[in-house]
């Protein structure tokens, strides 16, 4: 192609940013993808996918040059459901952080609250003090997450290869999991259920027994599942050796999570760079080597096999591990005494009776920490977890105050997405379907 660019893209890229034509995709810029395929010579056909389109996971945008059924080239267009939420955030107390970041990545919002949480407490150097029942429960919940998440993922993607059945399958396991997390936050999504310091509050009564029963049924579910799909030839043909991206490509991109594992490397960060006392765990990295689809699958279904193990851990360990679930220092725990009431979930009248009839200096102080918030001495720090879709990790970054100064999440799904491109080209139009659902974006976390 020849060098060139448009005046019009001048604040974007500098004279020497590139060789070749310079595109810039942010909307109005349609007639200037048709023309540069225009004067390509070529009989080549240019196509939107989405941002509405119902084989692209959320409000993302790809555009695709076509020389017939052949992909050519890939663009990724983001930016459709963008929040403010990180920037909203330093407008309001360290505390009330996990209620906007666990709206990110909705399909993962206890991973989203975690690494946010384990940022603030490295930066308050509490992180040894976090109780320990509260950490338990942080990983159960983590892990029902990831299953929760992995069940949308294959469900979806059977939706969007013609499997209805595996879509119907996948969701109703989903709401059983989703009524667990009814049951111990008192939401099932954009909970703000972990918190600097520990979790809101304790378990209720019955909840581990459910959670039991849960586990009973889960492991039938899986296989039943994988029936539908393990050796399903319709399904092998549009999965195996499609959106082929090895381990050298994944390390150049920063991709990370299952479509890395997929590659035969076992990193996950639960067992390289421990968190939450994962160190403590019995569990299993689940890999494959055929960089394909069809790896990325398997991959998932193994995780959700291992997480119920890890999750069957937590109920043993909470059985005997008693305790709070906040941290003990009151200039930093906010109060995890709460009841479901008339009006909803609260403060639990026994606490507002302590608070309000017999220490008015707790009663000062509640009311400044709800108000003003605690203060996170000065400086920054980094927490990583590993989400359903790979390493997400929280900067946290204070200037001494009650809020933070900035708050970054290197999300997964911004990261992986740049691999749709190096996925999608040279393969056919119907395999950008299978790509995307592999890498299984989620574009609340994208656009946040």
């Amino acid at each position: 192609m020849t060098s060139a660019k448009y005046t019009e893209y001048d604040a974007y890229a500098a004279e020497e940013a590139a060789e070749g034509r310079v595109y810039d995709v942010s909307g109005q810029d349609w007639d200037q993808v048709v023309a540069g395929a225009e004067e390509s010579g070529d009989e080549r056909l240019v196509v939107n996918m989405g941002p509405q389109h119902p084989s692209t996971h959320g409000v993302l945008r790809l555009i695709l040059t076509l020389d017939g059924e052949t992909v050519n080239e890939c663009r990724v267009g983001i930016g459709y459901l963008h929040t403010g939420i990180e920037k909203n955030m330093e407008f309001r107390t360290w505390a009330q952080g996990p209620t906007f970041c666990t709206r990110m990545d909705y399909l993962a919002p206890f991973f989203n609250e975690a690494t946010y949480c384990l940022g603030v407490e490295k930066l308050l150097g509490v992180t040894d003090q976090i109780p320990e029942r509260a950490q338990i429960i942080r990983v159960m919940m983590m892990e029902l997450n990831r299953i929760s998440s992995h069940l949308v993922a294959i469900a979806t993607f059977g939706l969007e290869l013609g499997a209805t059945t595996v879509m119907l399958n996948g969701f109703i396991e989903r709401e059983y999991t989703l009524d667990l997390f009814e049951e111990v936050s008192g939401l099932r999504m954009n909970h703000a259920y972990i918190r600097p310091g520990g979790v809101a509050q304790d378990l209720p009564s019955g909840a581990l027994t459910k959670i039991r029963d849960y586990l009973d049924r889960m492991p039938k579910r899986i296989q039943a599942l994988r029936k539908l799909m393990d050796e399903n030839p319709v399904y092998l043909a549009r999965t195996k050796n499609i959106a082929y991206l090895d381990l050298t490509g994944c390390m150049a991109l920063g991709v990370t999570g299952p479509v890395l594992r997929a590659t035969g490397l076992p990193w996950d960060l639960r067992k390289s760079q421990p968190y939450s006392g994962y160190e403590t765990y019995d569990f299993d990295v689940p890999t494959q080597d055929t960089c394909d689809v069809y790896g990325r699958y398997l991959v998932r279904m193994a995780e959700m096999e291992e997480s119920l193990k890890i999750v069957e851990q937590c109920l043993d360990r909470l059985q005997t591990v008693k305790g709070p679930v906040m941290i003990e220092d009151k200039k930093i725990g906010w109060p995890a005494q709460l009841a479901i009431g008339a009006d909803g979930m609260g403060n639990s009248p026994r606490h507002i009776a302590h608070i309000m009839g017999t220490s008015m200096e707790a009663l000062i102080h509640h009311f400044k920490l709800v108000t003003e918030g605690f203060r996170v001495p000065a400086g920054q720090a980094y927490a990583p977890v590993e989400s359903p879709r790979g390493e997400l990790g929280a900067h946290v970054v204070s200037d001494g105050g009650t809020r933070p100064y900035r708050v970054h999440f290197r999300e997964p799904s911004f990261v992986n997405l740049q691999a749709a491109p190096a996925m999608a080209e040279g393969g056919m139009i119907a395999d950008v379907i299978a790509a995307v659902a592999s890498i299984d974006p989620v574009m609340g976390g994208v656009d946040r």
